[in-house]
């Protein structure tokens, strides 16, 4: 009797393994920066493990990707809950990060998308400069930046502070403007530099910018010895990393939520920074990374 219920179970499995093969593959959008590369790789790689098929498709802006999860062109991605929060459903108010969840998993159930289980770090928007620099001229907080660039418009205009800022950020409504408004920072044109999110950090060491945008999370932070500046007004809000799913795709993969919810639970601020860094720092690949990582949770 034993050996019959093993027999049967081994061709559930077996057929459910088989029914996933033949399946359409599911369709995993992420952004365009190193973190998103990296959850990426190991959401292909685990899924395929356990028997998905799964078709990546990476440098997906957020809009895009936001607009064709509705429209069910893509069935998962991975977002931040403060990306939601404000640009998905246009809510300015400041939130714990529990709130900001639940906030969020609530509003977006409405579209049919589905948040699981949010990883325990905070990739936030942060500032930061070179740290000797920061010490040098005792910059710590934004407040302080804000006061530095104000000084030098007043007592040497010819001497720009420039700021860096991926191309994103500077039109995005929780973006550029807002945090002008809420710090009192009058830039003139010249003085914002629009690049890549990645060239941001080289610029801001080797010294093309004074300060540059960058997220908390980053591997070249710590790599390249930058100081973040604290949001002292508390401006940016909460960015923990969440797989979200279509509903549908969900009730259509039993097995799907709990292997996402399983790689969601193996992320913090340390885990992610250090795997930032080996693709940033030590240029290995995402997916070198990402398989490691796998190996080493005894996930592959």
């Amino acid at each position: 009797m034993k050996r019959f219920r093993y027999l049967l179970g081994a061709l559930a499995a077996s057929v459910l393994l088989s029914s996933q093969a033949l399946a359409a593959p599911l369709i995993l959008a992420t952004k365009s920066f190193t973190e998103q590369h990296i959850l990426s790789a190991m959401t292909v790689q685990y899924l395929q493990k356990k028997g998905f098929q799964v078709q990546p498709q990476t440098n997906i802006a957020t809009v895009i990707s936001r607009n064709a999860m509705i429209n069910k062109q893509i069935d998962m991605t991975w977002e931040y809950t403060g990306t939601s929060l404000i640009i998905f459903n246009h809510i300015n108010e400041r939130m714990s990060p529990e709130e900001s969840y639940a906030t969020v998993k609530r509003l977006d159930a409405k579209h049919g998308l589905v948040w699981l289980k949010p990883a325990a770090m905070n990739n936030t928007y942060a500032f930061a400069m070179q740290r000797k620099r920061a010490e040098a001229e005792n910059i710590n907080t934004l407040s302080e930046m804000v006061a530095k660039i104000e000084h030098i418009r007043q007592t040497d205009p010819d001497n720009n502070w420039l700021l860096g800022l991926d191309l994103e950020f500077a039109g995005r409504s929780d973006g550029m403007k807002p945090l002008q408004d809420a710090y009192h920072m009058a830039l003139d044109r010249p003085q914002i530099r629009q690049m890549d999110p990645g060239l941001v950090y080289n610029a801001i060491r080797d010294g093309f910018v004074d300060a540059g945008l960058i997220y908390t999370t980053d591997g070249r932070v710590k790599g390249f010895d930058l100081k973040v500046l604290e949001d002292d007004k508390g401006f940016f809000p909460s960015y923990a990393v969440t797989p979200v799913v279509r509903k549908d795709t969900l009730e259509a993969n039993p097995g799907l939520e709990e292997a996402l919810n399983t790689l969601s639970g193996l992320l913090d601020n340390e885990a992610i920074t250090d795997l930032n860094a080996k693709v940033d720092i030590d240029h290995l690949t995402p997916q070198q990374v990402a398989r490691d990582f796998l190996h080493a949770k005894g996930l592959l």
